[in-house]
């Protein structure tokens, strides 16, 4: 694989009931975290999307990348990830066009199918085709942004004579797509310009690759380490860590547990969850080595972390400012 390895952070841009602030302030908080992620060395910052959440889980992710677009210069943006059966494929293709001119060419699109039943029924979708909607999705969108004027009968989506303009400036959006099957992986070799998601599925989508007969040399693996963190005293820190930690990973175990048949994180007591071993608090050393053993095993191309909801910024702000200083510097 060619090229540094690159460090960002996950923004969900939500706001839970026991630190709650005004949306208005949060919002610009994060803002202005991202900016400041820039400066002291990070190359990413990725915005998920989940609706009906009570927390406010970030519904729009463009809308919020296009925020940061206008604070930033050089990091990657992009989605982390996008429920692509949610959106109409030329209305998507249209926006992410325009949201690559006005970042300079930044924009890096990370696309799923979802796991939650809620979500596709409040959007009139119906959960069991939203894979051969995806399927049809990717074909559009993905020869809209070449700058082909496409005609398109499929079962989910009829376009007669669409086109962008403006164009998409590269003639293609990086697309990483994430997945949890076996069949959903082969997606991701056949469109996807590189994998996002856990790196324990790093060999499957190696498989995958081979099976579409893609060079591997060209693969690109982003891992979601969403509990990682740097920390002098990893023992201080879990402590104080935890309880944000912790309505992270009951939140989305709850969602797994809807009826989607995904398995994932299970909810727990806060003891249960410090006792569990998810959360990755290490030292800085530490942190380095882990991250290169996973370098041996996969193409990693970017590590993303995230910044836990409700956690105040200039605490985040401290532990990022200790990764961006002894973490980066050994993959440059």
């Amino acid at each position: 694989m060619t090229g540094k390895l690159t460090f960002g952070y996950l923004y969900d841009f939500r706001n839970p009931p026991q630190w709650q602030q005004r949306w208005e302030s949060l919002y610009a908080e994060i803002l202005e975290v991202v900016s400041w992620t820039e400066q002291v060395g990070f190359g990413g910052a990725w915005v998920p999307e989940h609706h009906l959440a009570d927390d406010g889980y970030m519904p729009s992710p463009l809308i919020a990348l296009t925020a940061m677009a206008a604070r930033t210069k050089t990091i990657k943006l992009g989605s982390a990830i996008a429920l692509a059966p949610l959106y109409n494929p030329m209305r998507f293709a249209e926006d992410c066009a325009v949201l690559d001119i006005l970042c300079g060419g930044r924009l890096e699109m990370g696309l799923a199918i979802g796991y939650r039943k809620r979500e596709t029924e409040a959007f009139g979708v119906d959960f069991t085709k939203r894979g051969r909607m995806f399927d049809e999705f990717l074909q559009i969108t993905t020869r809209l942004w070449t700058g082909e004027t496409v005609d398109f009968a499929g079962q989910f989506y009829s376009l007669t004579g669409a086109r962008l303009m403006p164009p998409a400036p590269r003639g293609r959006i990086p697309l990483f797509i994430g997945s949890f099957t076996d069949k959903a992986m082969e997606r991701v070799a056949r469109y996807g310009d590189g994998f996002i998601g856990s790196g324990d599925l790093c060999d499957l989508y190696a498989e995958k690759m081979r099976e579409q007969g893609r060079d591997m040399t060209s693969a690109k693996v982003r891992t979601t380490e969403l509990f990682m963190v740097a920390a002098d005293d990893p023992e201080k820190a879990v402590d104080e860590l935890a309880p944000y930690f912790h309505h992270v990973n009951n939140s989305y175990g709850e969602w797994f547990n809807e009826g989607g048949g995904v398995e994932g994180l299970k909810s727990m007591t806060l003891d249960e969850f410090k006792a569990s071993g998810i959360m990755q608090i290490m030292t800085p050393a530490d942190a380095i080595a882990a991250i290169r053993a996973k370098q041996a095993r996969m193409p990693l191309d970017h590590v993303m972390m995230m910044m836990p909801p409700g956690l105040p910024a200039p605490r985040f702000v401290e532990y990022a400012q200790l990764f961006a200083d002894k973490v980066i510097p050994a993959f440059r």
